[in-house]
């Protein structure tokens, strides 16, 4: 039976161009994990969208003199465009401003409301003399208490991931104007957090599949007590308040941004006809695997899972496999310092695959990783192009050349020739073990295996040779080859769809992958099956690549 899997995925600020740090620690991992899902037929819900009400969105508005509707409605276009080229299947990719977005996040305000899990009080918040306003969190830095980082903002620290309240801040300064604010008094709405620290405390501690830095560092978070947290800030942007005499106030961003998955979930919906479509993926018989990086851990482990607690009904997060970070040339991703591999740059010059192929290969699973340009190029050219591409090409120039392009008939097979399509059944049921388990590095290191030991397989049974004197051999050896290339051709599709695609078509197969399904067996491939005349499926690139792309990045 079917199973039924929504793939949440983190909502980027529409404020800038998504980086390959973006992709590794989230789009590209819920991207492999959905399409294996699809090809095994299970029903799978991807989605997520711009978060268009992130202060990250007003401040590039105001550094720029335009509205906040230019700033997100520019990304929300690139965002969509780069999906596209890099291949990331969102079923829907939307923006946190829509009327339906609006809508469930204020029906979620209400419901908590009336159930006593929000309520009103007074809280002291940054205001700039200067500017004569108000400050949202993010509107202000400083030092973090708890590590020392010099330039936490004031709801969270990006070096230590805790979260924070703008008070905690020490030499805190506004990030407009750079003057010291002070504190007034405001009235605002806050979630009652403390009435869910027990009950979170033991969810968390009996998830006992999730990643143990997730796992720990939750608990950790519980252990040190919930504390009650403002909803409701003094901005006139973003989603209003459901009540009369607030019209100066807006839900945060924090609050009604997680709402975005159940949104985005009841806008599919609505798009494919079927309002209530949304139910079965967050109702009982549902799995819901949450994707994002580390520093958004307790908004997906926490405070969301509160907020479903306190609403009732709907599912909390079955695994949330948070990524760790991805550096670039051994130093942590910088926006402001330009020192980050940009995605519609990078698509602007080089195919999607390799990117795919190369952050899949490295994947901050459990500690940080590090993309380097020239280990770009060296997994590409030695591992893609002389591993896997030439595999494939060489076989089907072998059997166009020496039998006419047609699939012989292999006969009674040898030892040898068995060993491999036992170890290929052996690594297909252990890359979609690890599948399962969202540990993708290791999935792709299994499916590479099975490339390399075919390669080992050719080089022993040396069909260009035996086609001379024992041409029934050489067929044998290249039916069998060419049978662990279609497994190969399943087994890479959820990492590199492209070129998955394109040998699914050389092989001489009709329609998509997508359409055998998670399936393979060592007859699938008939005799007399037609091959098509191959043609490389990545391209060799040349080391200078690498100084000319890291001369590109901090300019």
């Amino acid at each position: 039976m079917p199973e039924r899997i929504l793939a949440a995925v983190a909502w980027p600020y529409a404020n800038g161009s998504i980086h390959i740090g973006h992709v590794a620690g989230t789009y590209l991992p819920a991207d492999i994990f959905a399409r294996y899902h699809r090809l095994k037929g299970n029903e799978v819900l991807m989605v997520s969208g711009s978060d268009a009400h992130g202060t990250p969105v007003t401040l590039t508005a105001e550094q720029q003199g335009v509205s906040p509707e230019d700033i997100y409605s520019k990304y929300q276009a690139e965002f969509l465009e780069s999906w596209q080229r890099l291949g990331i299947s969102f079923d829907l990719f939307t923006t946190t401003h829509t009327d339906n977005h609006t809508e469930v996040s204020q029906g979620i305000f209400t419901r908590l409301l009336e159930r006593g899990f929000i309520y009103k009080n007074t809280m002291v918040q940054p205001y700039c003399a200067v500017e004569n306003r108000f400050l949202a969190d993010r509107y202000v830095e400083g030092t973090c208490p708890f590590c020392g980082y010099n330039g936490a903002r004031g709801d969270q620290c990006d070096n230590c991931g805790r979260t924070l309240d703008p008070k905690d801040l020490i030499n805190m300064s506004c990030r407009i104007c750079g003057s010291a604010p002070v504190f007034r008094e405001t009235e605002h709405f806050f979630l009652r957090l403390s009435a869910f620290e027990d009950h979170l405390l033991d969810w968390v501690r009996a998830q006992e599949h999730w990643r143990p830095n997730v796992r720990n560092f939750t608990i950790g978070y519980l252990e040190g007590g919930l504390h009650d947290r403002a909803i409701t800030r003094d901005i006139d942007w973003g989603v209003p308040l459901p009540l009369d005499g607030y019209d100066g106030k807006r839900i945060y961003v924090w609050f009604e941004a997680v709402v975005g998955y159940l949104s985005a979930s009841i806008e599919w919906a609505k798009d494919s006809d079927n309002p209530d479509a949304w139910k079965s993926f967050w109702e009982d018989g549902s799995r819901a695997y949450y994707f994002m990086g580390k520093d958004n851990i307790p908004f997906h482990t926490v405070i969301w899972p509160a907020m479903l607690l306190g609403y009732g009904g709907l599912n909390l997060p079955y695994d949330v496999p948070a990524n760790e970070y991805l550096n670039l040339e051994g130093f942590k991703l910088s926006t402001s310092r330009n020192w980050a591999v940009w995605l519609p740059d990078y698509l602007d010059r080089y195919d999607p695959d390799p990117l795919r192929y190369v952050i899949a290969a490295n994947l901050p699973e459990t500690s940080d990783s590090d993309f380097s340009w020239r280990e770009y190029v060296r997994r590409n050219n030695d591992e893609l192009v002389a591993t896997y591409g030439n595999l494939v090409h060489r076989v089907l120039s072998m059997l166009n050349r020496n039998f006419e392009g047609v699939l012989p008939e292999p006969g009674e097979l040898d030892e040898v020739s068995r060993a491999l399509l036992a170890e290929a059944h052996r690594r297909f049921d252990e890359v979609q073990s690890y599948i399962e388990v969202v540990r993708l590095r290791q999935a792709l290191q299994s499916s590479m295996a099975l490339a390399q030991a075919t390669n080992r397989y050719l080089d022993q049974k040396e069909p260009w040779r035996a086609v001379r004197r024992d041409k029934d051999d050489a067929a044998q050896t290249l039916w069998t080859a060419l049978t662990a290339i279609n497994c190969l051709k399943t087994t890479m599709y959820p990492f590199l769809p492209f070129s998955s695609q394109k040998l699914h078509e050389m092989l001489g197969l009709e329609g998509n992958v997508e359409n055998g399904g998670w399936a393979w067996n060592d007859t699938d491939l008939k005799p007399g099956l037609k091959i098509q005349r191959p043609t490389p499926l990545f391209q060799k690139l040349d080391e200078k690549v690498i100084a000319a792309e890291e001369q590109r990045i901090g300019d």
